[in-house]
């Protein structure tokens, strides 16, 4: 019966698979994560690892001997990196808050709706956050020259005489919040502006019948809102100016008399011209602990706050 019917209708013979051997979810997601996991290993791990071991040893006689403490207790007795300190924690007390203080103002003024072309303005101060640490260090250093730098020739338009920027500790240390701050603060007002726009228009409405003015709505009702986002703005902030490297070896290299010295300029003043690298990741790692601990306390100032 089945012989006389079409080929066309014939029902072709099941056909019996090979078994499949099926992988596991588990092994799957070892084998999609595998490459990232093995470059987090080469790059990230690995010489995490070693620098820390070389923060254990010392050059001596051309061979790396372990010994233990010993770098980090140098550093105790070191007065160029507790100088070094000193400097960061002015520079850091001055330099986060200013900078905080003009991106909240300029995040206030950019989310108001009778300002034209606010996307043309975000983008313009938001610029200074994508040109590179060298050439916008390399342009502050021309614009604050003693002789011929444009900032000189202003004064002295307004009949003020020359100042001597980079070469005086003090003007030293604003010339170099300055720049650091002109970078910045377009970059975290886009970010406080973000948080900003979360806020619903409701809320300020409702402040408006309560018979709150513009500065008890922004203090009572946005800035409560706001302070995760402020929160986020100051830690990396924070956490920048412990870095700072690139702005303060272009415009200073740590000078005059060490008025600029960070402790990551002074690491690569000890890694790469005096050559003791094991010192310097002793510094590296100092530095990483430093980050940490200001970070944690940050953390926990704001969550004390919240409790209140």
């Amino acid at each position: 019966m089945t012989s006389s019917l079409p080929a066309v209708l014939r029902k072709p013979a099941a056909r019996t698979a090979p078994a499949r051997r099926r992988r596991s979810p588990r092994t799957a997601a070892w084998l999609f994560a595998g490459p990232t996991t093995v470059l987090f290993a080469l790059f990230f791990a690995y010489p995490l690892g070693a620098s820390l071991y070389q923060s254990l040893t010392a050059r001596r006689d051309g061979v790396d001997v372990f010994v233990g403490l010993d770098q980090y207790r140098r550093l105790l007795d070191d007065p160029a990196f507790l100088h070094s300190l000193v400097n960061t924690g002015l520079i850091l007390a001055v330099q986060v808050p200013v900078m905080i203080g003009l991106a909240l103002v300029l995040a206030v003024l950019l989310n108001q709706s009778w300002l034209r072309f606010r996307s043309g303005w975000r983008a313009v101060f938001f610029l200074p956050a994508i040109t590179t640490l060298v050439a916008y260090a390399v342009v502050f250093q021309v614009l604050l020259r003693t002789d011929g730098g444009l900032a000189n020739q202003a004064l002295q338009a307004l009949g003020a005489g020359p100042v001597d920027w980079l070469n005086s500790p003090t003007w030293a240390r604003i010339s170099l919040i300055g720049s650091v701050t002109w970078r910045w603060t377009g970059y975290n007002a886009v970010i406080l502006l973000a948080g900003l726009q979360a806020i619903g228009r409701d809320q300020y409405e409702a402040a408006a019948l309560d018979g709150a003015g513009t500065v008890r709505t922004y203090t009572g009702v946005v800035l409560p809102q706001l302070r995760p986002v402020v929160l986020f703005c100051v830690i990396t902030s924070t956490i920048g100016t412990l870095q700072l490297f690139d702005e303060n070896y272009v415009l200073t290299r740590g000078g005059p008399g060490d008025a600029t010295l960070t402790p990551v300029v002074y690491l690569y003043k000890v890694g790469f011209q005096q050559l003791d690298f094991g010192y310097a990741a002793a510094i590296a790692w100092v530095v990483v602990l430093i980050i940490a601990a200001v970070s944690l306390l940050q953390f926990r100032l704001y969550g004390r706050e919240r409790r209140r």
